[in-house]
């Protein structure tokens, strides 16, 4: 094991795992499946928006005491957000820092080339740009309030349809969804293939699986906009 130039210690098990390019992946999918984990248990409770604004808000409610009186309240919340924002962290550091790498190791002679990548990298890497800043607009419109005029503390289902009454608010939402779904066809079976689950006899139910997600998904949390937009849901 070599030693590290600057501490001229050895470096430790988890340092060298995530300096390697298997190590980055293996980081990148993980926190992957834990956010595709959050995502379908998100777009279940967002579903109950069809129930009616008692339903959709005692659900909003009970998210803040769940656990009690074992946690305090709000504390499971948190510890989710928390993890939640690691797996962000750990996933988009992971994956710039793979781009970077792949950029390096290409031949000189394309230096003064543009860059060819395939469908799926340009996919990913433009749908998690996407993804970022529609994550940090979601949680200032719909969390925070900041940017939602009129937003209204304790009353979510109000807020949820003044969003999706507004024509940006449905803009950004549905490009979203779409970047999403694409986001998760491809990070699911990238993911099983990095996690060793994958072989040529899996690689159909795999595709297949991913897909079904990816539509599910997309559909499930494009609903609501679309419900609001047709007054469906009001």
């Amino acid at each position: 094991m070599a030693l590290d130039t600057r501490t001229g210690r050895r470096p430790s098990f988890a340092a060298m795992l995530w300096g390697s390019t298997v190590g980055k992946k293996t980081v990148m999918a993980v926190s992957g499946l834990i956010m595709l984990l959050y995502l379908v248990v998100h777009m279940i409770g967002n579903l109950k928006i069809f129930f009616g604004a008692a339903e959709f808000n005692h659900y909003a409610h009970w998210l803040r005491v769940v656990g009690e009186p074992f946690m305090h309240e709000e504390w499971t919340l948190w510890l989710v957000r928390v993890v939640l924002l690691a797996a962000v962290v750990a996933h988009a550091t992971s994956a710039y820092q793979l781009s970077r790498r792949d950029i390096r190791a290409r031949p000189g002679t394309y230096v003064h080339r543009k860059p060819r990548s395939s469908y799926a990298t340009r996919t990913m890497r433009w749908g998690g740009i996407i993804l970022g800043l529609f994550l940090v607009w979601h949680l200032l419109d719909l969390t925070t309030g900041t940017v939602h005029a009129g937003f209204r503390p304790g009353h979510p289902y109000q807020n949820v349809v003044d969003t999706f009454s507004t024509w940006y608010g449905n803009v950004i939402y549905l490009v979203a969804m779409l970047a999403l779904g694409l986001h998760i066809r491809h990070g699911f079976w990238s993911a099983a293939q990095t996690l060793g689950v994958g072989s040529r006899a899996r690689d159909r139910a795999l595709k297949t699986t991913a897909n079904a997600l990816a539509l599910v998904l997309t559909v499930g949390f494009v609903s609501v906009p679309v419900a609001v937009m047709t007054g469906v849901v009001s």
